[in-house]
């Protein structure tokens, strides 16, 4: 660390001197390492001082054609590393520059250091035996090296340009006294690419952005955007700053995923919404087995270089270091990450949540995943199962996520929804409230709360945080979300309007037909409502609930035929699989028989209906909410 640095070919910076034969860089006569491939890059900018190296003239010249690694990845990283050994940065460059999008430049002041007079024989022979066995290895050359005479003739000017180069530092010195960076409080992490040889580990890329998303969604300061929202720019040609703007975002996180056989390796960096600046990138190479803590130290990093401020809670469910076989992990995301919501796509999600659970009994999230799907195979537009049969499911492997991990906001939030479902309303409200402690910027969880709300008759409150939500997640909170609200508190015309706006970006759904007939029929515009559920009803695999809706629709437009005829098929299915109670008793109030609706109104009480918790704001009990009947059901909900 002592010795003298070699005096040939080096150049000096402030306390740096670096020697582009050997490739070493010396501080203060001590000597810093810096691996091969960052020291290529900054021996090309030494070589041209004051100019800019465009990124593709530094690929050409440093990295091969066949490289595993990403080059706008390698690159990336290489210039961090730069940076760290000179304890330069980004933000405030003194030695390396970048130009966003082109290149980099080398804007310190350089100096050759002249060699010293050449050793007598006595001193080269003295010099001989104290030589070490060992030497630093040289730095490979460069194969398309630009001609040494060309440096020889820049240096020879550098007293001009390092003139020029101060001032220039000085000058931006002085602005950035006065301009100081703005402060980050909101970001997007943009769908990692998946750069691994195999497509079908697209899964790995998914979950790896949802994990980093989950984790910074932790932080009360910082507003973090939804994955629901962010994946639509997974292919998108949006420039950075087009894609901030769409979010309202300050910041965008990009990266990438690669996976070869039992590692992964993950690229991140951050970007400033506004100007397109690059001002954070690392690399992580871990054993796939360790992906949990590499997605805790990539959290981390991120949260450090916007500088939020973290509560110690927060940072300690930032910390991360439990391993996962990569077999478990994997059964996991191809049970979560699955875009077939029908009957058939939920029972193959439970499937993959089992054989995870199956494999390794003591990782919470498969719990999680687990009774989310089964929360999803007993609602009406599914119909795999009466509530009766799955709720106990969902609360056991709830529970049992939870006594693994209490600190899981998505296993509180599905714990709240079945509390709500049962009518528990305060635990429900207490099991919300902590899901949005422990991550406030859960969209999700949010949007469940908003629907409490709506139970509770407060629809001002509920609409309020409907539309926070949509602020964490404006591709994802739909019309659907928000216009079911509408319709509850009456405003029909809004709500057929974000129904419809469903159906203009997603015109195959059928719960946007079936919510839109809903506020159709309460508008008074039943006859328009018949075709909407009719494609409901089809592209649903003729859902009972929607078909329920259906026969209301057509009482009200005096097709009283039809509408008996859709109650008969009802009763026929009922006598060979589940038919929730919701159906019938939609059906006989939009009939006007108020007696079979109060019978089946009844087995909804028995069977725990969902309908039950808008008894106290659902239109369609508007006619019988002075029947002793309705008022004693309301009782017995908890909702009086």
């Amino acid at each position: 660390m002592g010795t003298s640095p070699p005096t040939s070919d080096r150049l000096r910076f402030d306390s740096f001197e670096i020697d582009l034969r050997t490739g070493e860089v010396w501080k203060n006569h001590n000597r810093v390492r810096m691996q091969e491939q960052p020291f290529q890059v900054l021996r090309v900018l030494l070589e041209h001082p004051g100019e800019m190296v465009t990124r593709d003239e530094l690929k050409q010249l440093l990295w091969a054609a066949d490289t595993f690694v990403d080059f706008d990845d390698g690159l990336n990283t290489a210039v961090k590393k730069i940076r760290d050994v000179l304890s330069d940065s980004a933000d405030h460059p003194r030695y390396i520059e970048t130009v966003p999008r082109r290149g980099y430049r080398f804007i310190g002041r350089l100096t050759e250091v002249r060699p010293a007079a050449a050793p007598s024989a006595q001193e080269r022979d003295v010099s001989t035996a104290k030589q070490p066995e060992e030497s630093s290895p040289p730095v490979l050359p460069i194969e398309k090296r630009l001609p040494s005479a060309r440096l020889k003739m820049l240096l020879g000017g550098v007293a001009v340009l390092a003139l020029l180069v101060t001032a220039l530092v000085q000058y931006r010195g002085i602005g950035a006294k006065g301009m100081k960076k703005p402060t980050i409080r909101s970001l997007a992490v943009l769908p990692l690419k998946n750069l691994s040889a195999d497509p079908s580990q697209e899964y790995l890329a998914d979950g790896m952005t949802e994990a980093l998303i989950g984790h910074l969604s932790g932080i009360h300061d910082l507003r973090v955007i939804s994955r629901t929202s962010v994946m639509r720019f997974r292919d998108t040609q949006l420039s950075v700053p087009e894609i901030a703007k769409s979010l309202g975002v300050d910041a965008i996180v990009e990266g990438s995923v690669i996976r070869e056989g039992s590692r992964i390796r993950v690229h991140a960096q951050l970007i400033r919404g506004a100007t397109d600046e690059h001002f954070w990138s690392e690399a992580y190479d871990r054993e796939l087995r360790d992906i949990l803590s590499l997605q805790s130290d990539v959290a981390q990093a991120i949260a450090e270089k916007v500088e939020v401020s973290v509560t110690r809670e927060e940072h300690s469910r930032l910390v991360v270091s439990r391993p996962v076989a990569p077999e478990v992990y994997e059964s996991y995301l191809k049970g979560a990450f699955t875009e077939d919501y029908s009957r058939a796509g939920v029972e193959r999600s439970i499937a993959y949540f089992e054989d995870a659970i199956r494999r390794d009994p003591s990782f919470a999230p498969a719990y999680v995943g687990l009774a989310i799907a089964y929360g999803q195979y007993g609602t009406p537009g599914i119909g795999g199962a009466p509530p009766s049969e799955v709720r106990p499911k969902v609360i056991g492997a709830v529970r049992k996520a939870l006594e693994l991990d209490p600190a899981l906001p998505e296993a509180h939030a599905t714990l709240a929804d079945v509390y709500q479902k049962q009518w528990q309303w305060k635990n429900a409200e207490g099991e919300y409230k902590r899901a949005l402690e422990l991550s406030p910027n859960d969209a999700g969880a949010q949007l469940g709360f908003s629907g409490w709300l709506l139970c509770q008759g407060r629809t001002e409150e509920a609409l309020a945080w409907s539309q926070r939500a949509r602020e964490l997640n404006p591709f994802g909170v739909t019309g659907e979300d928000v216009g079911w609200i509408q319709f509850h508190s009456h405003r029909y015309k809004e709500a057929i309007r974000e129904f419809r706006s469903d159906l203009a970006v997603r015109p195959n759904d059928a719960s946007s037909y079936w919510y839109l007939g809903y506020a159709l029929i309460a508008n008074d515009q039943a006859d328009e409502a018949i075709p909407v559920l009719e494609k409901g009803v089809a592209l649903s695999g003729r859902s009972p609930g929607i078909i329920g809706v259906l026969v209301r629709a057509n009482a009200h437009a005096e097709r009283r035929a039809e509408a008996l005829r859709l109650v008969d098929e009802l009763k026929r299915r009922q006598q060979t699989t589940y038919v929730p109670a919701a159906a019938f008793v939609n059906a006989y109030l939009g009939l006007g028989d108020n007696e079979q609706a109060f019978v089946w109104l009844e087995r909804a009480y028995q069977e725990q209906s969902a309908i039950l918790q808008l008894l106290k704001v659902h239109p369609f009990f508007d006619p019988v909410r002075d029947d002793p009947r309705f008022k004693n059901l309301l009782h017995r909900v908890g909702l009086d």
